[in-house]
């Protein structure tokens, strides 16, 4: 297959031009967005992920331009043009169209993208590193929104030196990772930030919490100080891309370190900086114990969506 698009009432070739220049999400970032994984060609934890876009757009004043009806009807038709089975659906909604001014109307029509693409499975198959980053975005990291520089940047970074994903620290203490949620394991104990403004409420962060308790894993939805990473039993990360996905060591630069605790208020000549003085603080056995129970409890719930009714019959 093809990848497949969709703007603006249409289905479209991903290639061909579409967005107008004055497109708010274009020119701000005024907008945000959903991805779903498709298993067995059934969208996984469809409803959560609607839930939270309404969220997300209420937050920021767009109108939904659909229903939680109209959005599952078109996220499955968009799956069935695609043809595939496993895939990936993204889509965002933003303000709209007008001339570019920082100030809007809510007269403006909120426009819609979306696109399928064949699912390549986890970020990580087996184990992820991740390297500890300031956590410099803004106050409302609740809201699902398009803006993602600090994100990138974070990703950039770990990637740059050999990590898989960034760990972000705010203030001394761990809010979650560049696109996923990170947990610790502590003496068979569970611990996650909590879901307040810090963090992106992560639909499988959600799910999880639902497996472990019926795991009778206990959790502790509480930030993890830095100081105490060293001690962690066990760490993973989850997210819709990732799944469920142990780590197997957190890497920091020592540089770096002091701006975990508190962001210095110079102004940086890159963010992009060369790091040569990375040093390992905590490395383990990937996945633990904790972290294959979670990840055998989370496949077998994808066992059942793919085994379920055939998703033209839904």
């Amino acid at each position: 297959m093809t990848a497949l698009g969709f703007y603006n009432g249409q289905f479209v070739q991903l290639d061909s031009l579409q967005v107008p220049i004055e497109e708010r999400g274009h020119q701000f970032g005024d907008g945000v967005y959903e991805y779903v994984q498709i298993y067995g060609g059934r969208p996984f934890l469809l409803q959560a992920h609607l839930k939270r876009l309404e969220r997300s757009l209420v937050a920021i004043g767009i109108p939904n331009p659909y229903s939680a009806e109209e959005w599952t009807q078109l996220i499955n038709e968009a799956v069935r043009r695609s043809g595939e089975s496993e895939a990936a659906v993204y889509w965002q909604v933003t303000r709209g169209v007008a001339p570019r001014v920082h100030v809007f109307s809510n007269t403006l029509r909120p426009m819609v993208s979306l696109t399928v693409y064949p699912r390549v499975g986890q970020e990580s198959t087996h184990e992820m590193s991740l390297l500890a980053w300031p956590d410099e975005r803004w106050t409302h990291v609740w809201v699902k929104t398009i803006n993602l520089l600090p994100n990138i940047l974070a990703k950039e970074m770990a990637k740059r030196n050999g990590a898989n994903e960034a760990l972000l620290v705010r203030e001394g203490r761990v809010t979650e990772g560049g696109s996923s949620n990170v947990w610790f394991v502590f003496k068979q104990t569970l611990y996650t930030a909590p879901a307040n403004r810090y963090i992106l409420n992560g639909i499988t962060r959600q799910f999880v919490l639902k497996l472990a308790a019926q795991l009778n894993i206990s959790v502790a939805e509480e930030p993890v100080d830095w100081q105490r990473v060293p001690d962690a039993d066990e760490v993973f990360v989850t997210s819709s891309s990732a799944e469920v996905t142990g780590v197997s060591k957190i890497l920091v630069d020592r540089q770096v370190e002091g701006a975990l605790h508190s962001v210095p208020p110079g102004i940086p000549g890159t963010l992009l900086p060369e790091l040569k003085n990375i040093r390992t603080v905590w490395t383990g056995t990937c996945p633990g114990t904790v972290t294959q129970r979670l990840q055998q409890a989370f496949s077998e719930q994808l066992q059942q969506l793919r085994d379920a009714v055939p998703a033209e019959l839904l």
